[in-house]
């Protein structure tokens, strides 16, 4: 294999994104625990799109901008009715934004940056109405409009939550906790499904095919799914009094646990993005109670998590995907859309990488690999003829 060049990488695959520092992380510079508690997520899309804040101007045009381009096209609601009822929403997600390109085919020249600029803002725009349709329609109910006159994050939720029969009325803890997810989920630097949206964007693909990609790579159960699996483990504990028998376990394989929702490989100490939903995981369950048998399991982990000194000295605190399940599921959202969430807040990252590509000429990923495999043979047929005797 050929060494690594001491070179810098180009332009095309390097990052003013999101950096993570000890215990300290930064979109465009700003820290995250800062934008979580001050910004709306609008705001922060902006932030991450043009590298600084906006001015009160620069934000209502953009947020009015977004806010107008949220409707999809029917054709794309009746897209829905080819899939079973009890389809995974991750797997309509996948579908839906892909067919976007099909419907929006004005603007697929990568080389054009109008069309670079309205190809994000639609993406962006529709994210939460496509997420939303693809959660109502496996449970059978009617999709809800978006409103102009909501949040994103409110706007998402009575999507989500909305029925023809009453009006849905927002609660605002409920809100804020939602904002403060898709904050804190809009960028992790160049994690998997990053990194598959920047190699397909390589090749010079259109936008709406290149996210298409990043979710199915966010949907694995070792990424955006560790919210999902994170849930799963919450339910196979049938009550409180078990939590010390599981934690026993987990101390015996530290990894497995990991995965679980707890530590997270990127952080030396603490996740600064689970500090803040910490706070707010118990708002939220403040205010909608904590009767759920899950939720008080929920707890009494991140109890013994936060003040075991096995767990405190190997870094398995509870991590951001551990405080974003116990959150949606106080939500009443079932785990097939904790992905999903992760999804629509992640759709800015994977916009804000797409577009910094193309700030300089493209060149398509070609990852290098180290070949394990058999070394040169001649070829035996079925009937044993050797490639020497065949000529």
């Amino acid at each position: 294999m050929t060494p690594a060049s001491p070179t810098p990488p180009d332009a095309s695959r390097r990052s003013r994104g999101s950096i993570r520092k000890t215990a300290c992380c930064l979109h465009r510079g700003y820290p995250v625990d800062q934008l979580a508690r001050q910004c709306d997520f609008l705001e922060v899309a902006y932030i991450m799109l043009n590298g600084d804040a906006p001015d009160e101007a620069s934000y209502q045009t953009f947020r009015e901008t977004i806010t107008r381009h949220t409707l999809v096209h029917e054709q794309i609601a009746r897209m829905c009715s080819g899939f079973r009822r009890d389809s995974h929403p991750m797997a309509l997600m996948c579908a839906l934004v892909g067919a976007l390109a099909a419907f929006y085919h004005d603007v697929l020249d990568v080389e054009n940056p109008q069309h670079r600029a309205l190809a994000a803002t639609r993406l962006l725009s529709k994210m939460p109405t496509i997420a939303a349709m693809s959660y109502k329609y496996t449970i059978e109910q009617p999709a809800a409009y978006p409103r102009n006159d909501l949040s994103y994050a409110g706007n998402f939720l009575q999507m989500l939550f909305a029925i023809p029969a009453e009006k849905y009325v927002l609660n605002p803890v409920i809100e804020q906790a939602m904002n403060q997810i898709l904050v804190l989920h809009a960028d992790h630097g160049q994690c998997a499904s990053t990194t598959t949206v920047r190699a397909a964007g390589s090749s010079g693909a259109n936008l709406f095919a290149c996210v298409a990609a990043g979710l199915a790579s966010l949907w694995g159960p070792m990424h955006g799914g560790a919210n999902e699996s994170s849930m799963r483990m919450l339910e196979e504990i049938e009550s409180v009094d078990q939590v010390p028998a599981f934690l026993r376990q987990a101390k015996r394989d530290p990894q497995a646990f990991r995965r679980l929702g707890f530590g997270n490989s990127r952080y030396r100490h603490r996740d600064p993005r689970a500090d803040i939903l910490r706070e707010t995981s118990h708002r939220v369950l403040a205010e909608v109670g904590m009767s759920d048998r899950l939720l008080q399991v929920a707890m009494a982990l991140e109890d013994v998590a936060l003040t075991d000194p096995y767990f405190v000295d190997n870094g398995l605190s509870p991590s951001v995907d551990f405080y974003t399940a116990v959150i949606l599921k106080a939500m009443n959202l079932p785990s097939s859309m904790f992905a999903v969430v992760t999804a629509v807040g992640r759709t800015v990252g994977w916009v804000a990488h797409w577009n910094e590509m193309h700030q300089a000429p493209l060149t398509i990923y070609r990852p290098r690999q180290i070949y394990v495999g058999e070394g040169y043979r001649d070829y035996v047929s079925r009937r044993g003829e050797r490639s020497a005797e065949l000529r």
